[in-house]
């Protein structure tokens, strides 16, 4: 919920309901995402779980203190942090950034850099791409016979680099920092893959690859995946992750999401916002201005309108057919169930148009329907 005494930094997300399915910093993101407006709901994929008491972790710094690496390879933020917290915990970490200091340092993406600075070393090389390929491909070229090469791999912990390495000569130092494990709350998974099958909600926002390999398969356990890529092909449902990887597996699904450009999650709102505000998202261009959909109403002509389940759902069928006449059989099923009838259309569209208060925006075709009057439109007679 938005909090009262921080005042809002727009309204481009007004009537939004935005789902993070983000473990790390969520509250930071919803923070972020409710000052623009929007309304979010929690629900975690996965969750991380942390090896600051690690017999392997701690013997690896050990090894690494004792005899300090040429390369350190360092695959994500959250598991470079968790690294620096493991060594404190154990009394290791200055003598590991003594030892770190003099190797070269490589990063995976940004927010891997941004952890390398945060412990006050510095970054040699990023990775453009994000990839743990180009990584590889770029140390390769390196030669890495005979040298000492400290890797600190993501939550899966499956990228490939410690047998990359080995084969090309380098001796591997493998660190595993943190596992994914199965979300705090799956009930609260299930709700959300379901609610956005239902039209419930405008957007979805992943910050890791693990993450959205995992939502998608709560959506396929509650047999809403089809029902959800239809919504985000319709317009009506936006998937965003915060970089290209974390993107794979929405795009691997047939899903064609929003990329946030500098993979940070300052950057995934600004994107979300730029989306829904500056009119990126669907609309008609309408003799009342232009006209979007949210999930709790419409937005015309700037101005959000809270409409009822059933408003929402005949002005939707209208919205999809874009000035098209819409029969009255295929707004009666799109109704609720309990609903359906010719008379529960007339009545839902004659509640949405004294809402909008906008006179000939839904426009009666004689015998044939309704439709939705767009600007410039050849004009039938109401």
């Amino acid at each position: 919920m938005t909090d009262p005494e921080r005042p809002l930094l727009s309204a481009a997300l007004e009537g939004c309901s935005i789902v993070i399915a983000v473990d790390r910093r969520s509250s930071e993101l919803a923070a972020a995402l409710e000052r623009h407006g929007a309304q979010v709901r929690r629900a975690p994929a996965l969750s991380i779980l942390p090896h600051i008491d690690d017999e392997a972790l701690i013997a690896a710094t050990r090894s690494l203190v004792a005899a300090p690496p040429d390369v350190v390879v360092v695959t994500t933020g959250v598991g470079f942090r968790g690294w620096m917290e493991a060594a404190e915990e154990a009394g290791l970490q200055e003598a590991l950034l003594a030892a770190l200091a003099g190797a070269q340092i490589v990063a995976r993406g940004p927010k891997a850099r941004g952890a390398i600075q945060q412990a006050g070393l510095t970054t040699d090389w990023v990775a453009e791409s994000e990839t743990s390929s180009e990584l590889g491909a770029f140390l390769l070229a390196e030669n890495l016979y005979g040298r000492r090469v400290a890797v600190q791999h993501h939550g899966s912990g499956a990228d490939g680099l410690d047998a990359l390495f080995a084969d090309a000569g380098a001796e591997v130092v493998s660190l595993t920092v943190y596992r994914w494990g199965p979300p705090a709350d799956p009930d609260a998974v299930a709700r959300s893959v379901i609610a956005a099958a239902q039209g419930e909600v405008d957007a979805v926002l992943f910050t890791s690859a693990p993450g959205a390999a995992g939502w998608l398969a709560a959506a396929e356990r509650e047999h809403v995946l089809d029902a959800l890529r239809e919504a985000a092909a319709a317009g009506r449902l936006l998937m965003a992750a915060v970089g290209p990887i974390t993107a794979d597996p929405l795009q691997t699904a047939g899903f064609a999401p929003l990329i946030a450009e500098r993979g940070r999650l300052g950057s995934l709102v600004r994107a979300v916002v730029t989306y829904y505000g500056g009119g990126h998202a669907p609309g008609l261009d309408t003799v009342a201005g232009r006209l979007e959909l949210r999930s709790a109403g419409a937005v015309l002509d700037g101005r959000l309108i809270a409409l009822s389940r059933s408003g929402l759902a005949v002005l939707a069928a209208l919205f999809a057919a874009r000035g098209g006449v819409v029969a009255r059989s295929v707004l009666r099923s799109a109704l609720p169930r309990s609903s359906q009838s010719d008379h529960a259309v007339d009545v839902a569209i004659a509640r949405v148009r004294e809402a909008l208060h906008a006179p000939g925006l839904i426009r009666t075709v004689v015998k044939r329907g309704y439709r939705i009057d767009l600007r410039g439109q050849y004009e039938e007679t109401p």
